[in-house]
């Protein structure tokens, strides 16, 4: 099979530099973006490259942050520019080919193989390019990795940063790739990184050099797939623009009828979201990696906090569990009058590869035990209709939430 040329295009310090492209008096300083930059707990979500010379970095909250960098501006987000100049920037790799197929808000994934312009250039000079002209015609930087295939595509463009090229060819896997840590690697989690240490598997290359059969034995399919990865076997397309978009987020929210303060009333709003979002994740047939909360007060201020999970999942409870200690982490045990919940980064179950650890057995059969127990509450209200039969909902009267009020 003849080798593909897959560029991965990456903005640097997107959120902030598109501020410092609406007000240039901005270029140049220490620069966060932060929901709340009036409020001490406010939580920078982006900073600049400046901002991150001083240890800066997401998830800061904006008093750490000038604890760090006393001279730190700090602006509040635009989201619709944000999208806006995204929209702008993939209009130019589309130029190029129509392969184009965005990762994130600020990240994108070109498929040249069969584009007309690598006959007359070479994909690091059409990579270079696309460099110059974002610059000069949308006013931000982005770093760009080119190679035969997404995963390492993806790798190459994280290697250097800002404003920068560069290539991974099968002849640059053993010196570029395999020395690099497994966090490194794509669907290389935390819970993963451990059990992979454990093992003794520390860098790209120990996995790669411990071959397809080990792997397997130490984290099943997972392993194979993480195998593949280091050796240079991806194969996932990248997929035309013009595609249908697939689902991006499953989410919900609700507005309490009174307050939620203590954290027995926190657990049962979150209860109840986390079911919804758990339901509509089995319905569309899709596993989460990744949970964001949205928590507004009384006063209608509003704080959004996300986290990965260790392991891509639907179950209501693992939903539940990593959405209440999100929040009772930042609420500071101050009223709540919404929440909401979302899930994105979705892998369709019938793709997706087990990240489960085989080393954690008794943490693999209880959420297995989980498992069979939501396919039956499931089944149940699939049956005889929504919240035919719910999972330990507590009690929060008054709250309005549903199933609660006497």
């Amino acid at each position: 099979m003849a080798l593909r040329t897959i560029l991965h295009c990456d903005c640097n310090s997107y959120f902030a530099s598109v501020e410092a492209m609406l007000d240039p008096s901005l270029r140049g300083l220490p620069l966060a973006v932060a929901g709340d930059p009036e409020s001490r707990h406010g939580v920078v979500v982006a900073a600049s490259m400046e901002a991150k010379k001083y240890g800066v970095r997401t998830t800061d909250t904006v008093y750490a942050a000038k604890q760090k960098c006393p001279e730190l501006v700090v602006v509040v987000p635009h989201h619709s520019k944000y999208s806006e100049i995204c929209d702008r920037i993939n209009g130019i790799y589309l130029e190029y080919t129509d392969l184009v197929e965005p990762f994130s808000v600020d990240e994108s994934f070109l498929d040249l193989t069969g584009s007309p312009a690598l006959r007359e250039k070479t994909a690091k000079e059409i990579a270079d390019e696309l460099r110059e002209r974002i610059k000069e015609e949308i006013g931000i930087t982005i770093s760009v990795g080119v190679s035969f295939n997404k995963c390492f595509a993806k790798l190459a463009s994280d290697m250097k940063k800002p404003d920068a090229t560069t290539v991974i060819m099968p002849e640059d896997v053993e010196e570029k790739v395999w020395p690099l840590p497994v966090s490194d690697l794509l669907f290389v989690g935390k819970s993963t990184a451990s059990s992979l240490s454990r093992a003794g598997i520390t860098t790209i290359g120990d996995i790669a050099k411990n071959g397809r059969e080990r792997m397997t034995e130490l984290l099943g399919k997972h392993g194979a797939g993480l195998w593949d990865y280091a050796s240079g076997n991806d194969s996932e397309p990248v997929r035309s623009y013009y595609d249908e978009r697939q689902v991006k987020s499953v989410g919900n929210s609700f507005t309490f009828s009174r307050d939620l303060v203590t954290p027995d009333d926190v657990r049962a709003g979150i209860n109840m979201l986390a079911a919804s979002v758990s339901s509509r994740l089995r319905r569309k047939g899709f596993l989460a990696g990744n949970i964001q909360v949205s928590i507004k007060d009384p006063d209608l201020k509003t704080i959004q906090r996300q986290k990965a999970f260790d392991v891509p999942t639907h179950l209501q409870r693992e939903i539940a569990d990593s959405a209440f200690e999100l929040v009772e982490s930042n609420r500071n045990g101050g009223p709540v009058r919404l929440l909401g919940i979302s899930c994105s980064a979705l892998i369709p179950e019938d793709e997706a590869v087990s990240q489960m650890s085989l080393f954690d057995e008794e943490d693999s059969a209880d959420r297995q035990k989980q498992e069979k127990l939501e396919d039956a509450v499931a089944s149940i209200n699939n049956r005889l209709g929504k919240d035919s039969i719910t999972l330990g909902f507590r009690k929060a009267e008054g709250s309005g939430i549903p199933g609660n009020e006497r």
